[in-house]
């Protein structure tokens, strides 16, 4: 698929890079050290990725996938309502695992809806894109590669149906509560009432087990946070030795914060030759890589009060670890 002379994935990579630069520039001189977690989704990245979601330790996405396949029927009766056909608009889809779930249910249903993936990655959308064409033909999608907020903005320019937001797999986990908050109030202002945010909650549960997912025996999420040393090696020129670094995971659980960090294992250097930059690390010095949030029912429930929200349902897997939950725009 082309746009503007260009493919898809170079548009969004021309787009990744300024950014990618930006945050190399100004994160790599914090105290502590800091890259956000929305760099890691590069090709190497998403396969890796792909491989956590299915790692025995990774309960998250099993979890999800079960709460879908057990409530298609609820969420299309939410979505429909009146009758009214919808914009099923899925921020940060990836490979779209989960909701094809969702889709092919409601194709077989006969639901009058279009499909807007929308995501940074261009391997991961063009990827999504191709498979759904070829599952569903005649779907109508609507894929986006622009800001999440610019997406709905001309998403509703272009059509009047209902907006149903999915922002799936806990992706709000990565937003500090303030962020989240902010992230919830801007969607809010690009809705209209009755329109709907699904979100997939992380809840907190046994510690244990929430450190193993993110602490996987195989080592993919270490794999996963040093690509994008890997990737800043490649796209700016760098020169990181990724054996000269490790991961570490930890959490705590007073807090539900999950953090990732990438620990240099030497006093050394790095050299980053596309924007003239050198960066000192001293042996035991760490970059801030991720942060995973794991909620309660009454943190999500103040969630919505406080972003003009309402809560319309709430749906968990069998054993509770995970929570989709429908907001409705008041």
């Amino acid at each position: 698929m082309a746009v503007h002379g260009n493919t898809l994935s170079e548009v969004i990579e021309s787009d990744v890079d300024s950014a990618l630069v930006e945050e190399v520039r100004t994160g790599l001189v914090k105290m502590p050290k800091r890259l956000s977690s929305r760099f890691f989704y590069d090709a190497e990245g998403s396969r890796i990725f792909q491989e956590i979601m299915h790692s025995p330790d990774y309960y998250l996405t099993r979890s999800e996938y079960e709460i879908l396949e057990t409530y298609k029927s609820e969420l299309l009766h939410l979505f429909a309502a009146e009758q009214r056909p919808f914009d099923l608009v899925e921020l940060g889809a990836g490979d779209g695992l989960k909701t094809k779930v969702l889709l092919g249910f409601f194709r077989e249903k006969g639901a009058e809806f279009a499909y807007a993936p929308v995501d940074i990655s261009a391997d991961a959308l063009e990827g999504l894109v191709s498979d759904v064409r070829q599952q569903w033909p005649d779907l109508q999608l609507k894929p986006q590669h622009d800001d999440y907020f610019n997406s709905l903005q001309q998403l509703s320019a272009e059509s009047d149906a209902r907006r149903i937001v999915l922002f799936l797999g806990s992706n709000i986990g990565n937003f500090a509560p303030d962020e989240a908050i902010d992230f919830y109030r801007q969607l809010n202002d690009k809705l209209q009432p009755g329109d709907i945010v699904l979100t997939g909650f992380d809840l907190q549960k046994n510690p244990a087990l929430i450190h193993a997912a993110y602490n996987d025996r195989d080592d993919l999420t270490k794999a996963f946070n040093l690509n994008l040393l890997r990737r800043i090696n490649r796209e700016l020129d760098a020169d990181f030795d990724l054996d000269a670094f490790d991961h570490y995971e930890t959490y705590n659980p007073e807090t539900g914060e999950a953090r990732s960090y990438l620990v240099s294992q030497k006093t050394q250097t790095v050299r980053i030759q596309a924007i003239d930059m050198t960066v000192p690390f001293a042996n035991g010095e760490i970059i801030h890589t991720e942060i995973s949030r794991k909620f309660t029912r009454a943190q999500i429930e103040q969630l919505a009060e406080q972003t003009g929200f309402m809560v319309n349902g709430w749906f968990t897997d069998f054993k509770g670890y995970f929570a989709d939950v429908v907001f409705v725009k008041k």
